[in-house]
C-alpha cells in the first residue's frame, strides 16, 4: 500500500470513530451508562429525549464500540463498553473541564448557585475517622459498583434518612461525576440541616480506572 493511502485510511477510520462523540445527547448517554446498565426507555427519560432519538444515538455508540448491549426478555440493556471506552470519555470530559472556558464558567456558576462551590478529590479526602462517603446515585447504580466503604442513600430518599448520618463527620457526597447534579443537591440539603458536607469530583469508575487493572 502506498504511504499516503495508508495514512489517509488510518486517519479516516479514526475520524469516523470520533463522530460518535460529536453530539451532546450521546455524551450524556455515555456518562449515564458508565454508572450501570439502562434500557432505551430509561435513557430517554433521564436525558429528556424521545425513545426514538435515544435508540438512534445508542446504535451509533454501539457501532463505534463505545457501548455494548444484552437482551433480557423483551428489553435490551446497554452499558459502556469497558475500560477503554470509559477512559476515552473521561479524557474528553477532563480536557473540556480544563480547557473549555464555557464548561469552566458553567460549572462554577452552577456550583455557586447550588451552594456547593467547594469539592474534594480522592487524593484530598479527609481520613475515614473524620468523614463519611455518601453515594446518592440510584440504588441499582450503587449495586453495579461503588467506592469502598461508601454508604448508599439515593438522593430521593435522603430527606427522610438524615437521621442515619453522623453529625460529627464531614459528609462527602458523590454521584455520577462532575456533571451530575445529585451530589450538589445532597450538599445543599445536608448543609440546610446542619451537616458539614462537600461534594466529591470523581466517580467510582475514575477510581476503578486507576486501581483495577483487571477491568477490560
Amino acid at each position: 500500500m502506498e504511504k499516503r493511502a495508508f495514512k489517509d485510511s488510518i486517519y479516516t477510520a479514526i475520524a469516523s470513530l470520533t463522530k460518535a462523540f460529536g453530539h451532546a445527547n450521546r455524551l450524556e448517554i455515555l456518562d449515564l451508562l458508565a454508572n450501570g446498565e439502562k434500557t432505551v426507555e430509561q435513557i430517554a427519560g433521564q436525558t429528556a429525549i424521545t425513545v426514538a432519538n435515544a435508540s438512534h444515538h445508542l446504535q451509533l455508540l454501539k457501532n463505534a464500540k463505545l457501548v455494548k448491549a444484552r437482551r433480557e426478555g423483551n428489553f435490551i440493556f446497554y452499558t459502556i463498553n469497558g475500560r477503554k471506552a470509559y477512559a476515552a470519555w473521561q479524557a474528553l470530559r477532563d480536557l473540556a473541564t480544563g480547557a473549555e472556558p464555557a464548561v469552566q464558567v458553567t460549572l462554577r456558576q452552577y456550583r455557586q448557585e447550588a451552594g456547593s462551590p467547594e469539592s474534594r478529590t480522592l487524593e484530598t479526602l479527609p481520613s475515614s475517622d473524620r468523614s463519611l462517603l455518601l453515594d446518592v446515585r440510584p440504588s441499582d447504580e450503587f449495586a453495579a459498583g461503588h467506592l469502598e466503604n461508601a454508604l448508599s442513600i439515593p438522593l430521593e430518599e435522603l430527606p427522610k434518612r438524615l437521621g442515619e448520618l453522623p453529625r460529627h463527620l464531614t459528609i462527602i457526597t458523590y454521584c455520577r461525576g462532575p456533571f451530575c447534579t445529585f451530589a450538589d443537591d445532597a450538599v445543599q440539603l445536608l448543609k440546610a440541616n446542619g451537616f458539614d458536607a462537600v461534594r466529591l469530583e470523581e466517580t467510582y469508575l475514575d477510581h476503578k480506572l486507576l486501581t483495577d487493572r483487571t477491568w477490560n
